[in-house]
């Protein structure tokens, strides 16, 4: 695995579609958002444009993690989801294999995090500088290599799962970042956002979408 930037190319799979929202797969190795430089212009973002003229950014995936995104498609919509993200009403799952046994079978991170300013963009944790963040996980299966595992964020730090998982022993596999060691034997960062629950910014229903990992 390598960290150049060649992101993968073909159709963005769309989940669903209305006046107000779009929902996409998106794929693993591609920005949310344009990087610096022409050479990181290419992203998610740019290439809806293209069939959605109106998209607007809500929320934001890691370039290495695939999964559930939601973006608006009003100015309405987007303030509206923009409160929810604010207010941490939406609801995310994650999947992810990490390195060893995790256990017990359920438990929680509740470490403080910040970013680490030598080293950026990574982050870590800091009980004296850093803002609140938790991580419930729950083991779905598990082996003395690896295990696979739901993750459920209650805060929305940046890096906060692959931060979490590393601070408790057991990094998500195929990390360039926080657990290079385990990169060359994945072909990605081993991280999906499986499952996405909002209420619909006109309706207030509240509304669920997944989509399936590859890994």
């Amino acid at each position: 695995m390598s960290d150049i930037y060649a992101p993968p190319q073909g159709d963005i799979p769309v989940l669903h579609e209305d006046t107000d929202l779009l929902v996409v797969d998106k794929p693993a190795g591609l920005l949310t958002v344009p990087g610096k430089g022409a050479a990181l212009a290419d992203c998610l973002l740019t290439r809806l444009t293209a069939g959605f003229p109106t998209v607007r950014l809500v929320h934001r995936l890691d370039r290495d993690t695939s999964g559930v995104m939601v973006f608006a498609l009003t100015p309405h919509a987007q303030k509206h989801l923009g409160q929810q993200f604010e207010a941490r009403k939406p609801r995310k799952t994650y999947l992810a294999r990490v390195a060893g046994r995790l256990a017990p079978k359920t438990g929680q991170v509740d470490l403080p995090l910040t970013v680490d300013w030598p080293n950026r963009p990574r982050q870590m944790v800091c009980p004296e500088t850093g803002r609140p963040a938790q991580t419930d996980w729950r083991v779905l299966k598990a082996g003395d290599a690896e295990s696979r595992v739901r993750l459920f964020p209650r805060t929305g730090r940046t890096h906060q799962l692959r931060v979490h998982m590393l601070a408790v022993g057991h990094p998500i596999l195929g990390d360039l970042l926080y657990a290079p060691e385990t990169a060359a034997a994945y072909p990605r960062l081993m991280l999906h956002a499986e499952e996405l629950r909002i209420n619909h910014p006109e309706s207030g229903k509240g509304l669920s979408f997944r989509a399936r990992p590859g890994f």
